[in-house]
């Protein structure tokens, strides 16, 4: 995941797991589990929803949104996470984001998160609303870019983001017809705690955190 890897383990990851634990009142190795974990299945669900046309039009359209194209966050992530309290715009923001690629089940992908990175549900929520405006920004400063403007670019990206790595979309997916699977919140737990393990995810945050 080489992509994905290179903003977490750069100074954006730093910033924002640093900033996260001190607003939440987490310890940095359970931060650093929740946005690992956190961060892959935004995007997983994403690319599942940019395989079909309306849901790759509507991420196009969002990406070109100014709040997202330039990339603005990931350079005031100190303003944002600085205060004493998360600026709410970036939390309903991330809110909006979340319900429209889980739709009705964004609180099955909290539950999901809580239980891979064993935080609370609704810490894990509260992670999960912070990390999809930085997805948002991090893809929007990608797509301007690279000129990405229509579904296969997008795909594309999105793709070089999880290194074609389609067992988190598949995982995604699963979470987003949660209703309609065999799966159960620990199952899919599961897979993404596994995941994280064996690609280093969360060693490589807690490496950068330490250095």
């Amino acid at each position: 995941m080489s992509l994905l890897n290179e903003l977490l383990s750069g100074p954006i990851g730093k910033e924002l797991i640093e900033g996260s634990s001190k607003q939440l009142g987490l310890n940095k190795a359970s931060t650093a589990a929740a946005f690992g974990a956190a961060l892959p299945m935004i995007m997983g669900a994403m690319k599942n929803n940019a395989t079909k046309s309306e849901g790759a039009a509507g991420l196009l359209k969002a990406l070109a949104n100014s709040n997202h194209s330039s990339g603005a966050l990931l350079e005031n992530l100190s303003s944002v996470l600085g205060g004493s309290n998360i600026d709410d715009n970036v939390l309903q923001d991330g809110g909006n984001i979340l319900n429209h690629v889980f739709g009705g089940q964004t609180n099955n992908a909290a539950e999901v998160l809580g239980k891979t990175s064993n935080i609370d549900p609704a810490m894990a929520s509260q992670i999960m609303k912070m990390a999809a405006p930085v997805v948002m920004g991090y893809l929007g400063k990608n797509a301007m870019s690279n000129k990405v403007s229509d579904e296969n670019s997008l795909s594309g990206l999105l793709g070089s983001l999880l290194d074609d790595d389609d067992e988190y979309v598949q995982t995604a997916a699963k979470i987003q017809d949660f209703d309609h699977n065999d799966d159960t919140i620990d199952d899919l737990a599961n897979k993404f705690k596994q995941k994280g393990n064996s690609q280093g995810i969360i060693g490589n945050l807690l490496n950068n955190l330490l250095s």
